[in-house]
């Protein structure tokens, strides 16, 4: 198939990805702009995990104040390169995290950093609420641990739906800037303060 250069350019401004990429996503999709947005998004996701390992010494401490300075966050994004660290896509990204944060409140980044005795006492919690239920036992335990997915959902920052746009998560919104940067990214820390709480 045959994809014209204004399609093309047509699809980079909406996601910001390489040409080529562009054009291979067009071709593969027959044409259709949503299968490709697709497309693109999913090979982002695909290059996040790639570059996960690699080192992000560089980066971005940004801060963010809302409801009249009665919320507010610090976070630190890093990245591999200086230069990306000062591309306009990174920053955007850096704080509508921290704007995310002030807005959603997670407790922690991701799972890895939920501490073992929380986990597990919430576990515990959704067990005894499963077998509330009257389920057959094999059940308890499928549904116990989906309970414990989506606590995971409302505590861990990259599990979160994005608050601009809840059909992509924070961790989705970071792979498709991996893939558009072509840098490993990686939130490395945040608080929230709250005017009155601890």
């Amino acid at each position: 198939m045959t994809v014209s250069a204004k399609e093309v350019k047509s699809l980079r401004d909406q996601t910001g990805a390489g040409m080529m990429d562009c054009k291979q996503a067009l071709a593969e999709a027959g044409g259709n702009v949503e299968e490709a947005v697709k497309l693109l998004r999913t090979k982002g996701l695909a290059d996040a995990a790639k570059r996960s390992g690699r080192a992000t010494m560089q980066g971005l401490v940004d801060s963010y104040i809302h409801a009249g300075g009665k919320i507010g966050v610090l976070i630190e994004v890093g990245c591999e390169t200086d230069f990306v660290a000062k591309t306009d896509d990174f920053r955007r990204f850096v704080h509508d995290v921290a704007m995310h944060v002030a807005a959603s409140a997670p407790q922690y980044i991701s799972r890895a950093d939920v501490p073992a005795d929380v986990t597990e006492a919430e576990l515990c919690i959704y067990k005894e609420q499963a077998k509330a239920t009257g389920k057959p036992g094999n059940i308890l335990e499928k549904i116990a641990q989906g309970k414990l997915d989506k606590f995971y959902g409302q505590v861990c920052l990259l599990e979160q739906a994005f608050v601009k746009d809840d059909k992509l998560t924070v961790e989705q919104l970071r792979g498709e800037l991996v893939g558009k940067i072509g840098e490993n990214v990686e939130i490395k820390r945040f608080a929230r303060f709250e005017l009155g709480k601890e």
